[in-house]
Formats: C-alpha cells, structure tokens, sequence
C-alpha cells in the first residue's frame, strides 16, 4: 500500500489577533504560507491542528449551518479580479449573488444596494448591466471589493488585491480599501510583497518565512528598527525615492530550503549571516523586544 513518505507544513505555530478597524500586514516570500493562513483563517481551507476565534467562538468547531451564517461576516479579495469574477455573470447578479444567499435583500431592494455598493467602489450604477471582460484590471479588482462588501462584513482578507495591477491604479484601490475601513469600520489581513503597500496600508506587520512568523509589531518598530535578519534584508531592498540617500544593502546568500525537508534550528539560519551554533540546533520562540514587538531570533 502506498503511503505519503514527507509533509509539508505550509503553516506552523502561527498565533496572532487582528482588532476591529485594525490591519495587520502579511509580509513574506512566495511560497512562505501567506495565502494558505489566509484561507485557514476563513476556513476555507482545513487545518490539521489549531484554533481560530472569531467573536469568541472557534470558527473550527462550528457545523455547516452555523458556519454559513458566519460566512457573511468573513470576506476574501483575490489577487487576480479575473479570475474571481464569473465571466457568464453580469455585475449586477455577481453583488447580488450574496445578498440573495445570506437573504439580506432580494428583488428592487437588493438592485438598490446593488447600485449603492457599486457607488461604494466609485463605479456607476450602470456598470450591472455588463459583463466583468468589458472592465479594465482596476475595475474588475472595485466590483470584486463591492462583492466583499455585500455582506457587510468584519473581517476582510486581503490575498494580494493589487499586485496584478498598474502602479497607478494600485494607489487608487489602497486609497478605497482605506476609506471603506474607516468608514464601515472594517478589520483587514492584508497579503502582499510590496514593503512599500504594507507600510502605508498597515496598523501591524508580520513578517513570515517558510510557515512560520519571525517578527510581528507596529508599523513605525517594524519599519524603524527591525530586529530581525530576514527583515532586514527584506527592508534593505526597498527602493528609496531620494537620489541623495543610500541604504545599506543586506544580499541574502544561497536559497530557501525545501518545506519538504526543513533545515534543524531556526529554518532562516542557512542564509542568515549572523547565526551562531545555537541557531543550528534550537528553533527560537517569538518573544518580546518592547512594546508591541516580537521576534523569533536567539540573537535578539
């Protein structure tokens, strides 16, 4: 009989909180686990072992009824609008598609919300009647918004929602998702590569590598003072609009291990210019280095 000879833990020994009206940034190379939390954490994906609270209840524990009713309090924004939009639905069935199920609203009161949202987004009314190929990128990723706020939700995963597009338009769709924050008072975990986004987007930032956090704090302490080499490396990248400054460049050496087969001790140190024996044999905890700062790191 055949039998699976390796795991690979996508995410391990993840703990954080996110606060009404707060975003916390999820920062890290691809293929570290970014996406996969955020899935866990609408269950959309199962986990093997855990808990995930929300409102107090372990959204892990619920049965399927009790699960759809809090489906509408939990919402995804994908990374490609495209590929997230029915392409044989007009606008108008794919925001009416949710008020129909979580039987908020239906016939000329939903087509009134329809519209509302669509003006939410900075889109015309008008645009119900089309298909989601005749919109531009930035369009596309505003009706996929309005859709995530359909069910006037709490929690909004952000999976990447501007990458996909043009620079110009990615300050455009940050700007909305800040503005609808603050106005329904939305708690977002917003994925990306862009350091740059995180910082202006983020309240908290967490910096992820092969499943796991290795620095989590405030914006101005993750970004300021970093204590942590990988993020160190990551910030050292960041292009700065000043031709009269330069930054010390941190150049990661060799490649990411395999998930398949992770290396003993802190999975960061092969790469890691500062690692000592310890780092080799003991996976460090995430402990605190100041208020509202933690890292994984033996060093700190």
């Amino acid at each position: 009989m055949w039998s699976p000879k390796a795991f690979v833990h996508a995410v391990n020994g993840v703990s954080f909180e996110i606060a009404k009206g707060e975003t916390l940034g999820l920062v890290g190379e691809s293929g570290c686990g970014k996406s996969t939390l955020g899935r866990m954490v609408l269950r959309l994906i199962e986990p093997t072992g855990g808990e995930i609270f929300f409102r107090g209840k372990d959204i892990l524990r619920l049965k399927a009824g009790e699960l759809q009713k809090l489906r509408k309090e939990m919402q995804i924004i994908h990374q490609d609008p495209f590929g997230s939009l029915n392409p044989r639905m007009k606008v108008g069935d794919i925001l009416g598609e949710p008020l129909k199920i979580h039987n908020i609203s239906r016939g000329a009161e939903a087509r009134y919300k329809v519209a509302e949202l669509l003006r939410k987004v900075r889109l015309s009314p008008s645009s119900m009647a089309h298909y989601p190929h005749e919109f531009s990128g930035g369009q596309r990723q505003r009706i996929a918004i309005a859709r995530a706020l359909a069910s006037n939700p709490e929690l909004i995963v952000c999976d990447e929602p501007v990458s996909a597009l043009d620079v110009s338009i990615q300050a455009q769709v940050i700007n909305l998702l800040k503005s609808l924050q603050n106005e329904f008072q939305l708690s977002y975990l917003f994925i990306a590569h862009d350091l740059m986004i995180i910082q202006h987007i983020s309240d908290r930032v967490a910096i992820m590598y092969l499943g796991k956090f290795v620095e989590m704090g405030v914006n101005e302490l993750i970004y300021n003072n970093p204590k942590h080499p990988y993020t160190e490396a990551l910030l050292s990248a960041v292009p700065i609009p000043d031709i009269h400054r330069k930054r010390s460049r941190t150049v990661l050496e060799g490649e990411v291990p395999s998930p398949i087969n992770l290396p003993r001790g802190c999975f960061f140190h092969p790469r890691c210019s500062y690692a000592v024996k310890e780092c080799k044999e003991e996976d460090p905890p995430l402990k605190k280095v100041g208020e509202n700062h933690v890292v994984a790191c033996h060093l700190r």
